[in-house]
């Protein structure tokens, strides 16, 4: 793994120094753009409009727009000077309980490990971490942009998940079309919640993947053999307007389910049906 941040974790007064390394990694196939003609890769070049010239990294600055072609310029280090752009410390702040924080809030995760001299007071973090339960919230700098970040415990590994700002997330008032008042039908209400009960399982990450990409590396592979490659169009799906319909199409279609409240709620029926039966072998 590359190291992308060194720094240290503080709590109180204790400094715990680390490493940190991405936890995730970007699986998508990228492209570039080909000129069709020769097919050679193009070139991105930053050029000035207005000189018609070529500009080299070092004649350029970061520059912001406050009113319509109007900026402010900043060198590189005006900006690492302010805040604490240049500081290399993920600062505790408080600690939380992980359920306490809705998933909206959750950007990237980073794995941290002991940088040299600190494997015991990482050992401490993380176990006091373990045994409490708690979770830190912390604020940390990560190329020149300030972060809020949670700091938890994966096995023997403390993580650090960057997380928005309060004021970053949009507002839900914000989404067009939401219901003021929800109003369903009762036995649809029954249907769908049997059918999301017939569909409930573990959650093991390890079943999912990734069809799209894997279509792709096909054609390419294809393609680079030199084969014809013909794609069947997909028939459009239509959209369903009889609810009741389409529920029990889905819940024929579902796997058998398993122990739980899809039972419950078939339950009944099934006992009302046992109990038929029973009734009429008596009297048989």
């Amino acid at each position: 793994m590359h190291t992308v941040w060194k720094g240290a974790i503080s709590f109180g007064l204790v400094h715990v120094p680390v490493k940190m390394f991405s936890a995730t990694e970007d699986k998508d196939i990228s492209m570039r753009y080909i000129h069709k003609d020769c097919g050679s890769p193009l070139a991105y070049i930053r050029k000035c409009p207005v000189h018609d010239v070529e500009v080299e990294w070092e004649d350029i600055a970061k520059g912001y727009e406050y009113e319509k072609g109007r900026f402010v310029l900043f060198e590189k280090d005006e900006l690492e000077s302010i805040g604490s752009a240049g500081n290399k410390e993920i600062k505790i702040l408080d600690f939380v309980d992980l359920n306490e924080i809705d998933p909206i809030y959750f950007q990237k995760t980073y794995y941290l490990s002991p940088d040299s001299a600190g494997a015991n007071a990482y050992n401490l973090l993380l176990e006091a971490m373990r045994q409490s339960g708690k979770i830190g919230i912390a604020q940390i700098s990560i190329r020149s942009k300030s972060s809020m970040a949670a700091i938890r415990v994966i096995d023997n590994c403390i993580s650090m998940e960057t997380i928005f700002y309060p004021d970053e997330i949009r507002p839900i008032s914000q989404v067009p079309n939401l219901p003021q008042a929800i109003q369903v039908n009762d036995k649809e209400l029954t249907m769908a919640k049997m059918l999301i009960e017939q569909l409930s399982t573990p959650f093991e990450p390890g079943k999912y993947k990734d069809q799209y990409r894997e279509d792709l590396m096909n054609l390419i592979q294809a393609k680079v053999a030199g084969e014809e490659i013909k794609v069947a169009p997909q028939q459009q799906q239509t959209n369903v307007i009889d609810l009741m319909s389409a529920l029990q199409a889905s819940l024929a279609a579902a796997p058998p389910a398993g122990k739980g409240a899809a039972s419950a709620e078939a339950a009944p029926e099934e006992k009302k049906k046992r109990k038929t039966k029973a009734k009429a072998k008596d009297i048989g």
